[in-house]
């Protein structure tokens, strides 16, 4: 699998995850949620961004869902309640793997998702 950008091949595993994580960059990002089918929110991005900052700045962290909601009800003020469904609003296919592969990070090891 691969993703076309700016006249460039990027390369992809079979599951759609971008080989070389430096290959990443906010259009990139736009491309691999289209070809997800997600409409990229603010609220995404934010989902997105936390992921890549605790990933590349915390030993290579992938959060699981549970954190990553403990994580956005400090952040997400505006809402009334934030939960696992809070984030699948955003993702559907799951908020950690759905929402790491647009932010560009390698494929999680953890069971689940899709």
């Amino acid at each position: 699998m691969s993703y076309e950008y700016n006249g460039n091949t990027l390369e992809a595993n079979d599951n759609g995850y971008l080989v070389n994580h430096e290959d990443w960059n906010e259009d990139v990002a736009g491309i691999i949620a289209a070809a997800e089918g997600i409409t990229l929110s603010e609220k995404a991005w934010d989902v997105i961004n936390y992921l890549r900052d605790e990933y590349f700045n915390n030993n290579g962290n992938q959060p699981n869902e549970r954190n990553m909601v403990k994580h956005f009800k400090e952040v997400w003020t505006d809402l009334d309640k934030v939960d696992a469904k809070s984030l699948y609003e955003h993702f559907p296919m799951g908020p950690a793997k759905q929402a790491g592969k647009i932010a560009g990070l390698p494929e999680t090891k953890r069971k689940g998702g899709y």
